[in-house]
């Protein structure tokens, strides 16, 4: 029995209200761009939660960064920044020094090697059968032609997890 899956590009699935919520994050201004970049920074360099009180930057900034979904605070720390997470995904992406960090999804994981212009191993498992494997991606994509593929779910809350498997 052969199973057959859609294949659809990405803007194929960017509705008009997926395209106002990023239209929406862009508009943030100079402080919390310049938290969010710290913030980045922080979760590559540590890997852990970032705790609010030691940034350099007002916690109405990084309020602003979580209501328009860029960051997800809890208990004071930040947790998730896309496309980083301070805690345990599907996700780890191997750093090329070797560290270990998480990426919130799929879609993430590919995209960490050109947002930090270095080649990263992915390790995750199949979504279809949960086989794990890794994968090299370099800054321009998937180094070798593997076949695989992302399996991109429904957007009904743009806070959950929209691409949760390769």
């Amino acid at each position: 029995m052969s199973v057959s899956f859609p294949r659809r590009a990405a803007a194929d699935l960017m509705d008009a209200t997926f395209l106002a919520k990023w239209a929406d994050r862009e508009a943030i201004g100079s402080a919390a761009r310049a938290a969010l970049r710290e913030i980045l920074d922080r979760l590559v360099a540590d890997g852990g939660p970032v705790d609010i009180a030691t940034l350099g930057h007002g916690r109405a900034v990084v309020e602003e960064l979580d209501a328009r979904d860029l960051v997800y605070v809890s208990d004071e720390t930040v947790v998730l920044a896309y496309p980083w997470s301070a805690t345990p995904t599907a996700f780890v992406v191997v750093l090329a020094d070797g560290r270990e960090r998480w990426a919130c999804c799929a879609i993430d994981a590919l995209g960490v090697p050109a947002m930090l212009g270095e080649t990263v191993t992915v390790r995750t498992g199949c979504h279809h059968c949960d086989e794990r494997f890794q994968l090299t991606v370099t800054p321009q994509g998937p180094a070798d032609n593997t076949g695989v593929m992302a399996w991109v779910g429904e957007r009904g809350d743009l806070r959950g997890k929209a691409c949760t498997a390769l």
